[in-house]
C-alpha cells in the first residue's frame, strides 16, 4: 500500500476515533499495558537482535554511541513503558472538555471545547519505547498516527506495533487504522508532503533530523532541535545539593536530552574545587573553555563557565541555550525568582535536576516529545498537547443583522464552568 492511501485511511480512522467513549479507549489501553507486559520476553528478543546489528555501525561511526544507548530496552524501560500506558489510562479523557462557555446574549452560548487534533507524523530514531507511548497517547486524546522509526530499531518497533495491534483487535468498537507503521525513506519523503491528510509532525531524534524535517514540510512540526541544558551554581548554593543534583543531572542518562551540558559557577561560589572535584570522580569530563557554547555532548562531557552573577548566567543561557530545561542552585529566593521569570527556557527548575523534565515524571502518563515551541504546546508534550479546540456556539435563531443594526446587543457573560 502507497503512503498517501495509509494516510488517507489514518484521516478516516482520526474522524471515527474522535468520537469514542473514554471507557472503550481505556478498555484498549489496559489491554495494551498487559500484552506487553506478557510478551516481554518477544519485544526484549527483538531488541537484542537490533542491539547485535547496531554494534558494527557503532564502530564504524555510522551511529553514535548515545543513539545506541536509547536503542536500548531493558527491564527498568519496558516497566515504566508499561506504568506508563497505565498512567494515562487513569487521566481524564482530554477531549470534549469544556473551556470556555460565554453567554453572547440571552439564548446565544458560545462553547469552546477541547478536540483532537487529527492525524500525527511520528519520525524517531532508536528509541523503541517511542512506539508504546505515543500510541497511548494518541489513542486516549483520539488521534490517529503514522509512526516512522529508525532503521536500527526496525525488528524491536515492528514486535510492539504488532502486540498493540493484536490488543486492539479485541476492543469490541475500536476503528481500524487509528495506528499506522511505515518503514522507508521513500515514506518520511511522502509524508512531508501530505499536508492534506496530515495534520501535525512530531520529530524524535538529533538535531539533523528534526531541521531536515522543519526545512522540508509545509505541515506544522512541533518539537526541538537541541537539548542544550544549563545549571547555574549560585554564590549561596549548598555544597552537597549542587554535587548531587548536577552529578545526576550529567550521569544519570548523559544521552538524554534533558542532560545538563553546560555548568554556570558564581565567581565567589566558596567550594567550587569540592564541586569540580566530585563531579571529576563521577568520571565526568570537564571542560573549561569549549569551542562551542552552544553544544549538546551526549556523553559524560561537561562544559563550565564562571559568571559574576545571576544576570550574566541568564544572560548566557538566552544567548546559547535551546529553550530546553536549565536550573539554578541557590538559597537565595530572589535570585531564583529572578533566574526563572527571565530565563526564556520550556523549563525552569530551582534546585532540581534538569532530568525531571519527562512526560512520565510530570504525571502526563508518558510524552510525544519536548517542545521548545511557543505555539499551543511547550515542554514535555502530553494529552493536553495533543488536542486542539474547536467553537460550538448554540442559538435560537439569532442573526447578525439584529446586533448590527442595534436592535439587539451582546452582553458576554461568562458562566463558570463546573
Amino acid at each position: 500500500m502507497d503512503f498517501v492511501e495509509i494516510a488517507k485511511r489514518a484521516k478516516e480512522a482520526s474522524l471515527k476515533i474522535a468520537d469514542l467513549s473514554e471507557e472503550v479507549k481505556n478498555e484498549a489501553l489496559i489491554k495494551i499495558a498487559d500484552k506487553i507486559e506478557a510478551n516481554k520476553e518477544e519485544i526484549f528478543e527483538a531488541n537484542k537482535q537490533d542491539l547485535t546489528d547496531a554494534e558494527p555501525l557503532v564502530e564504524k561511526g555510522e551511529l553514535t554511541k548515545s543513539t545506541f544507548n536509547r536503542l536500548k530496552l531493558d527491564e527498568n524501560k519496558l516497566r515504566d513503558m508499561v506504568q506508563g500506558i497505565r498512567d494515562i489510562a487513569q487521566l481524564p479523557d482530554p477531549i470534549n472538555k469544556k473551556l470556555l462557555v460565554r453567554e453572547l446574549d440571552e439564548g446565544l452560548t458560545l462553547y469552546k471545547i477541547s478536540c483532537p487534533i487529527g492525524v500525527l507524523g511520528i519520525i524517531f530514531e532508536a528509541r523503541p519505547d517511542v512506539i508504546a507511548q505515543i500510541s497511548s497517547l494518541a489513542i486516549k486524546s483520539a488521534n490517529a498516527v503514522i509512526l516512522k522509526g529508525g532503521k536500527e530499531s526496525i525488528n524491536t518497533n515492528k514486535k510492539i506495533m504488532s502486540i498493540i495491534t493484536s490488543a486492539l483487535d479485541e476492543v469490541e468498537g475500536f476503528p481500524k487504522n487509528v495506528l499506522n507503521q511505515v518503514f522507508t525513506r521513500d515514506d518520511v519523503a511522502e509524508m512531508l508532503k501530505c499536508d492534506k491528510y496530515i495534520n501535525l509532525i512530531i520529530p524524535r531524534g538529533g538535531n539533523k533530523l528534526v531541521k531536515f524535517i522543519k526545512e522540508n514540510t509545509k505541515i506544522p512540526v512541533l518539537g526541538h532541535a537541541d537539548g542544550i541544558c544549563h545549571i547555574f551554581v549560585d554564590k549561596t548554593a549548598d555544597l552537597a545539593m549542587a554535587q548531587k543534583v548536577v552529578t545526576d543531572a550529567k550521569t544519570q542518562y548523559p544521552s538524554a536530552c534533558n542532560s545538563v551540558e553546560t555548568l554556570l559557577i558564581h565567581k565567589e561560589f566558596p567550594q567550587t574545587e569540592a564541586l569540580l572535584g566530585s563531579l571529576e570522580l563521577s568520571e565526568i569530563k570537564l571542560i573549561p573553555n569549549p569551542d562551542s557554547w552552544a553544544f549538546e555532548y551526549g556523553d559524560k562531557i561537561l562544559a563550565y563557565k564562571f559568571v559574576a552573577d545571576v544576570d550574566e548566567a541568564i544572560e548566557h543561557i538566552n544567548t546559547y541555550g535551546s529553550g530546553h530545561t536549565d536550573a539554578i542552585i541557590t538559597k537565595d529566593e530572589k535570585n531564583a525568582e529572578k533566574f526563572m521569570n527571565k530565563v526564556d527556557s520550556a523549563g525552569v527548575y530551582w534546585n532540581a535536576s534538569t532530568r525531571f523534565a519527562d512526560g512520565f515524571r510530570y504525571g502526563f502518563g508518558a510524552e510525544v516529545g519536548i517542545s521548545t515551541n511557543k505555539t499551543h504546546a511547550r515542554g514535555p508534550v502530553g494529552l493536553e498537547g495533543l488536542t486542539i479546540y474547536k467553537y460550538k456556539l448554540i442559538g435560537s435563531g439569532q442573526i447578525v443583522g439584529d446586533y448590527v443594526s442595534g436592535d439587539k446587543h451582546f452582553h458576554h457573560k461568562d458562566i463558570k464552568i463546573n
